[in-house]
């Protein structure tokens, strides 16, 4: 099936193909193709339609980009705005139907055609939203398409998230949210937007600078917040949804939490449930699997040593103290049974 964004059309990295390789050939599978020449920085791929879609700074602008799944060739690039001279993009497309989306490292959103890559519309973070970042690392955000909307995270004060017509760019409601706070930092985060009922109540789970939010998903309202899980550096990871549970973890010596979502009068209350200390599990980059009631993920700051923990009871069934080959952060997606 299709992978329109960041963590796959469900949002968990969990990919649905099936039939891969059990065991690694000594030499590795043949290659088929590759392809240089697409510029710097951290974007992920979208894959949809036979057409990869990712992004890349080239010459100082920041590009959205096209090519054919089969060979790799060049489909279609379309500049969106200065790039930083030190680093690229951050953003994972996001594709819907014959419109694909991106943000820049400085908050230029665009939407533009699959076909031929002309703009639709775009948006600034910034100029048009009052929007920054919590750190100087850029805008990394892969922008979530819900229905009709466009859901993304300028991180102002007056717009922390926003709700946009994905055809038109019209924005439709913004998220008040004043700066200030015990934990973090005022802005956006790294991570992306996922979906949960909590609760009963439809809502946007999203980690920003000052922490983990929640957001009625009908008008953007600020349902809830927890900041413990804040740090002041870069709180990165997609949080984890399930039922009336998020799970979420951040690194540079923060840690990890259990939320349950309740009803409270008209609102919704994020009660923690435990909370774990950085040495026994933070994840720093990577993101977080759950499956059948247990998380997956890479442990400590800039490590990526396997870890399998109880969503439920935060217990840590096995991993976090060694690894195997390579260093740094470790990403994780299951597929076909594996990790």
């Amino acid at each position: 099936g299709p992978w329109p964004r960041w963590r796959g059309s469900d949002l968990d990295g969990q990919c649905q193909e099936t039939g891969l390789l059990q065991q690694w050939p000594d030499d590795g599978p043949p290659l088929l193709w590759q392809v240089e020449g697409l510029g710097t920085g951290y974007a992920g791929v979208s894959v949809v339609g036979g057409k990869i879609f990712t992004m890349g700074r080239q010459s100082g602008t920041e590009h959205l980009i096209a090519l054919n799944a089969k060979d790799g060739s060049p489909l279609w690039s379309t500049p969106i705005g200065p790039g930083r001279t030190e680093r690229g993009s951050n953003c994972t497309p996001t594709v819907d139907g014959d419109l694909v989306y991106a943000i820049s490292i400085e908050g230029d959103l665009i939407c533009a055609r699959t076909d031929n890559g002309e703009t639709v519309w775009r948006k600034n973070f910034g100029q048009d939203f009052g929007g920054k970042m919590m750190s100087g690392w850029g805008y990394s955000e892969s922008p979530l398409i819900d229905g009709n909307l466009l859901v993304c995270t300028p991180g102002g004060p007056q717009a922390a998230l926003a709700a946009l017509d994905k055809t038109t760019g019209t924005p439709v409601w913004t998220t008040e949210m004043p700066y200030g706070g015990s934990h973090g930092g005022d802005g956006a985060g790294y991570s992306s937007i996922v979906i949960s009922q909590g609760a009963g109540v439809k809502q946007y789970v999203q980690l920003v600078g000052r922490g983990v939010i929640g957001v009625a998903a009908d008008n953007g309202q600020l349902l809830w917040r927890y900041d413990r899980i804040a740090n002041g550096t870069a709180n990165i990871p997609t949080p984890i949804v399930s039922g009336d549970y998020v799970f979420c973890s951040t690194g540079y010596g923060t840690g990890a939490a259990l939320l349950k979502l309740t009803r409270s009068g008209r609102g919704v209350q994020a009660d923690e449930q435990y909370f774990l200390d950085a040495n026994k599990l933070q994840n720093h980059h990577g993101g977080m699997v759950l499956l059948d009631g247990y998380i997956y993920c890479g442990h400590r700051h800039n490590e990526g040593f396997p870890i399998c923990v109880e969503m439920k009871t935060g217990r840590i069934r096995w991993g976090g103290d060694q690894r195997g080959a390579g260093s740094g952060s470790a990403a994780v997606l299951y597929a076909d049974g594996n990790l």
